[in-house]
């Protein structure tokens, strides 16, 4: 079943790469008490989600945060290694945080996982966005298959 408006998020584990090495990242501890944007990715480096969506959220960040964001997040079907290097080479630093969803399981609990075999990506995310108010989904953009509208940052800034 898929998730929707006004569900809890699931309690996972997300793992980041930090200074020390990747980390950690309990779900529930992390969307507690703050309003997060985050948005899924079916894959890091690949050509839609490096060229427009990474880049957009990391262009829009302030413009987010000064609408009551207090942290924008990503995550895909990918190790912390990729993530953390994806990130690197984006120049997301400091702008969005980067959460690895390795084994998918952030994405089966959400119930938006695809299938990405027939280009060789196996099991993956979904390309979504949602704003989540203190763990609570308060906005849920699911797109089509092969579509980049609806988890823009700037579909998202029409909702702020």
């Amino acid at each position: 079943m898929t998730i929707s408006k006004g569900d809890r998020l699931p309690s996972t584990t997300f793992t980041q790469m930090t200074e020390n090495g990747p980390e950690a990242v309990s779900s529930d501890n992390y969307f507690a008490g703050k309003t997060v944007a985050i948005f899924s990715v079916p894959g890091a480096f690949t050509p839609t989600c490096s060229a427009k969506h990474l880049p957009g959220f990391i262009d829009k960040a302030d413009a987010l945060k000064s609408k009551g964001v207090d942290e924008i997040a990503c995550t895909a079907v990918n190790d912390a290694f990729v993530m953390g290097a994806w990130g690197k080479s984006a120049g997301a630093d400091g702008k969005v945080t980067m959460l690895a969803d390795g084994n998918g399981d952030f994405a089966q609990a959400m119930g938006l996982t695809m299938d990405g075999s027939k280009f060789g990506l196996g099991q993956r995310g979904q390309r979504f966005s949602m704003i989540v108010k203190d763990g609570v989904i308060a906005e849920l953009n699911v797109e089509a298959p092969g579509d980049f509208k609806l988890s823009s940052a700037e579909y998202m800034l029409e909702q702020l």
